[in-house]
């Protein structure tokens, strides 16, 4: 989605027994002996990584063919040590280790989301292929058929417009966006049998089946339980997406939007169709309440990128946090350079794993730009918070954790919230005013559920040969129409490679720990609005300010990952498991106004 961390390709969790690893006989060693290798092991990752995220914030900052090949030069070499380290922990399989240095071990056996093969030809080609891909994405523009070329941020707003929406405008950025990702689909295939190799060589059946062990659980029970989850928030998403196609239809005709049809993906405001809130202007329930316009307010403001990471910088010190680090504002990057490539999409960094904190975003005075920045300082926190563990440690209690973090705290940016920063004039009152605000609230977070589990169904039956390089595109819109209900607007074919179009494809970033963050954000949320002691329905609740809860968040988040997710989901909200109860009974109000307003419409697709 928003944000990812740039290191040995993004760290995963596993408590499970490590899968077998077939190699030869290696000479057994004591727990003793083991526990120094870890201890040796962690001090050399923390430089190794070090050295790969600076390369990789040169890259994302400066993009050139030099820089593409620093990078790729810097993940050769983490791929190396990676291979290295897991072949040389199998000498310690079956010895009676300490928890810590069992715990250290499993980590390690599902650290790289993309494995490289021992053959070093190979993995220069890997990490090549990776460099390319990425600066691929990075560079993308579409140029029209006058010479004009525009990025994916001047696309973008052209997707975003909604006081006067053009469908001929929006379908001519989304085709045109779509236009950068065909190069990208033979370098992708050879990305895909690469990985696997590696994956093979460390005991797994692909790299679907590794992604899937960093959970606690077995593969195919952490797949059965995203199936869960989906299953038990799908019908909310299901009322939004009715509602949503009803006011399109009566927007743009039942020409362009079917009544019983899946949802051109051009008309829902965004490059990818995966949040809606764009739309929101255009389909407020009840215009003449208090105004939401926090854009306008932002601007009118004078808000700039500075002034608004103070102000989420402002929201954790509120409850007990530290001021970030006078290096982290002389060394993000917090607008889009005038005089060079950079990668805009936004992410957060703890460049040395020693508190070297950054973020790296193309900030505009826009609401979603506020969201991102608080969502991106949930991840600087947790960075800050557990920095001073063995870099092994250095990561969330699984993946969906730290994408939940910042969610969480942006669901505290209430009206109340907003309006004692001076962003809105008057907080929403009555049935009306909330009914406008949880709609726009589930224009984002619950439109976004079925994209988020859809990308790496995709990839997991791409790595598992059920879906082949000839149907990429294909399988792409069958899963797209599946889960979200959503079309190309446009005919498709395999000379297209639209997964590619987002960004998370080329660059190899785990997706269904976006998923898990937008059902973790409301459990956590409700624990968090329980701990401040609130009194009222869950969506009214804001932490802002309140210590206590900020002492309840800053112990899981100083956690990292010494201990497995259910002990960490424990410290925060006394159970051990995921639950999409807190996010229905925060959409509540909607779910039954929904339901109204769907009465008599065929909804599904």
């Amino acid at each position: 989605m928003r944000t990812i961390r740039m290191l040995a390709g993004a760290l995963a969790l596993a408590l499970l027994p490590a899968p077998a690893v077939r190699a030869e006989e290696v000479p057994k060693a004591t727990p003793e002996e083991a526990k120094a290798w870890v201890a040796a092991l962690n001090a050399e990752l923390k430089e190794l990584f070090t050295r790969q995220a600076k390369a990789e914030w040169i890259k994302s900052t400066y993009i050139t063919d030099d820089t593409e090949f620093m990078a790729a030069a810097a993940n050769e070499e983490a791929m190396a040590v990676m291979a290295r380290a897991v072949k040389e922990s199998l000498r310690f399989d079956g010895l009676a280790l300490d928890p810590e240095t069992a715990r250290a071990i499993k980590l390690l056996r599902v650290t790289s989301t993309l494995p490289a093969p021992n053959d070093p030809a190979k993995r220069r080609e890997l990490a090549a292929t990776m460099a390319k891909l990425e600066g691929i994405y990075g560079k993308g523009k579409y140029c029209d058929a006058e010479g004009k070329c525009r990025d994916l941020q001047e696309l973008s707003a052209v997707m975003a417009e909604n006081k006067n929406p053009d469908p001929k405008a929006m379908l001519e950025a989304w085709v045109g966006w779509h236009t950068i990702s065909p190069e990208m689909r033979p370098l992708y295939e050879r990305l895909m049998a690469l990985g696997n190799e590696g994956a093979r060589e460390i005991g797994f059946k692909d790299m679907g089946e590794l992604w899937r062990s960093g959970y606690d659980m077995t593969p195919a029970q952490f797949e059965k339980e995203t199936d869960r989850l989906w299953e038990q928030v799908k019908p909310l998403y299901e009322s939004l997406h009715c509602y949503v196609r009803a006011q399109l239809g009566k927007r743009y005709g039942a020409e362009v939007v079917p009544a019983k049809g899946p949802i051109p993906a051009h008309l829902l405001g965004n490059m990818w169709a995966q949040e809606w809130a764009n739309l929101y202007p255009m389909m407020t329930p009840f215009p003449g309440e208090a105004s939401l316009d926090v854009d306008g307010a932002l601007q009118g403001q004078g808000y700039d990128a500075l002034k608004m990471v103070k102000m989420g910088e402002g929201f954790f010190t509120s409850l007990g946090f530290d001021a970030l680090p006078e290096s982290f504002w002389q060394r993000s990057q917090l607008v889009k350079p005038r005089d060079r490539d950079v990668v805009c999409h936004a992410s957060a960094w703890d460049v040395t794993y020693d508190n070297d904190l950054r973020i790296k975003m193309c900030i505009k005075p826009t609401e979603e730009d506020l969201v991102t920045i608080h969502h991106e300082l949930g991840h600087i926190y947790y960075f800050n918070k557990y920095y001073t563990r063995p870099v092994l440690f250095q990561q969330g209690a699984n993946d969906g954790f730290h994408e939940a973090i910042g969610d969480a705290i942006a669901l505290s940016i209430t009206p109340g919230y907003l309006k004692k920063m001076g962003l809105i004039e008057k907080e929403p009152a009555g049935d009306k005013g909330l009914i406008n605000v949880q709609l726009k609230s589930a224009l984002e977070r619950v439109a976004f559920l079925p994209f988020g589990k859809l990308i790496d169904q995709w990839r997991w039956d791409v790595e598992s040969g059920k879906i082949t390089a000839a149907n990429y595109n294909k399988a792409w819109w069958e899963l797209r129409r599946k889960y979200q209900g959503v079309d190309a607007p446009v005919a498709r074919s395999e000379a297209d490679f639209d997964p590619g179009a987002k960004y998370h494809v080329p660059a190899n970033v785990p997706y269904t720990r976006y998923f898990l963050a937008r059902i973790l954000q409301f459990q956590f949320h409700k624990a968090l609005c329980d701990a401040a002691g609130h009194k009222g329905p869950l969506h009214t609740c804001s932490i802002y300010g309140n210590k206590v809860a900020g002492e309840k968040l800053g112990a899981m988040l100083a956690m990292g990952a010494s201990r497995p997710w259910p002990e960490a989901m424990e410290a925060i909200t006394g159970k051990k498991g995921m639950d999409g109860s807190a996010m229905l009974e925060y959409y509540k109000p909607l779910m039954g106004w929904l339901k109204k307003q769907n009465k008599g419409l065929k909804c599904g697709w």
